[in-house]
């Protein structure tokens, strides 16, 4: 009996000490696994942040633009790129690479502001001699009031021309998910999400086209003739960013500003305010234009793509077959400086 009373307090006393051990060990464990986590993202660099002019990006894995195409911008055999938001996105490289014997990266952006185009711009520029640059125009850039960023996060860490102390930055659940598809890429057991020139169709199938539906589509997009507009005078200051970044685009490199061709419905029409205010936006693009010494074309106008409901998915995506034809398009409005004969497409400066 005695010593069952002895071993009572010495067991309450012992209990402690080893929660405490027990304590010291898992915050040990954890560290080491955090610390591995952290190790192995930065060994794997998902987000391309040792990408350069002599190290190219590693496979694009995530789908979120905002994090994925600074490493496009800053690495690979890129000296020409794409700008704009998802209306731009279906112009393939490969094709821009044939009509302007350039090597293209698209970087247009879903529902990306002026202002994030101007950035991965800015980085693009900041990291090779560019030969070629095109910027897909919306009516974003006419707004007298345009916002800065849209509701997805920005990264503005990533679009710094260096990335100190990124490999912590860029450690999250997310990014250790996105590192272990690279490394899964990286042995060829999974596809990249992107093509590492930024390109991906993100419309449905051409199989699964169905007229009915995008009809609807384009009917539920189609702009209210009455709607309110900023008054045509009013400033435009997303196109006063673009025209002092193409200040910076070196001498001799082709500058296209190109208003792209969202459905007709999707237009103002010509005398309400919303088209006077895009008519205002497209003589200040063509004064641009003329003094930056780029081609600006505009697809933004009633024409035979825009007003035939088959070729559009909805009121601002078009098929692949007419991102085909812009890219066709845009070779001839550089090469001849005119209009299109068919009325695809205005010519409103070239050099």
């Amino acid at each position: 009996m005695a010593s069952e009373t002895q071993a009572g307090p010495i067991h309450a006393e012992t209990a402690p000490d080893a929660w405490a051990v027990f304590s010291r060990l898992f915050l040990i464990g954890a560290a080491f696994v955090g610390l591995a986590a952290i190790i192995a993202t930065a060994l794997l660099d998902p987000y391309g942040l040792r990408a350069g002019p002599g190290h190219p990006p590693g496979p694009i894995m995530d789908t979120n633009q905002r994090l994925s195409y600074p490493q496009i911008a800053r690495g690979g055999d890129f000296d020409a790129a794409v700008f704009g938001t998802s209306t731009a996105r279906l112009l393939d490289p490969t094709a821009l690479d044939a009509a302007f014997d350039a090597r293209f990266a698209n970087l247009a952006v879903n529902a990306a502001t002026p202002d994030e185009q101007i950035r991965l711009a800015q980085l693009f520029l900041e990291h090779r001699a560019v030969k070629a640059i095109v910027f897909g125009l919306d009516t974003t850039w006419c707004a007298a009031d345009p916002p800065a960023r849209t509701a997805n996060a920005f990264p503005d860490w990533l679009y710094e021309p260096e990335t100190p102390w990124g490999v912590l930055r860029q450690f999250s659940l997310r990014s250790l998910t996105i590192a272990a598809q690279t490394g899964l890429a990286r042995l060829g057991l999974v596809r990249p999400r992107i093509r590492s020139d930024g390109f991906a169709v993100f419309t449905p199938p051409e199989a699964l086209y169905d007229p009915v539906r995008a009809r609807a589509h384009i009917r539920a997009g189609a702009l209210d003739p009455a709607a309110p507009a900023d008054r045509s005078d009013a400033p435009m200051p997303a196109l006063t960013q673009l025209e002092t970044l193409l200040g910076r685009v070196p001498a001799g490199a082709l500058k296209l500003i190109a208003f792209m061709p969202v459905h007709a419905a999707a237009q103002g029409a010509p005398g309400s305010p919303i088209g006077r205010r895009d008519a205002a936006c497209k003589a200040r693009v063509a004064d641009i234009g003329a003094k930056s010494d780029a081609v600006v074309v505009d697809f933004r106008m009633p024409s035979p793509v825009t007003t035939q409901d088959t070729n559009y998915w909805d009121a601002l995506h078009y098929r692949l077959p007419v991102a085909a034809r812009i890219v066709a398009d845009l070779k001839s409005a550089v090469s001849t400086g005119a209009d299109d004969p068919a009325g695809i497409y205005r010519v409103l400066a070239h050099p």
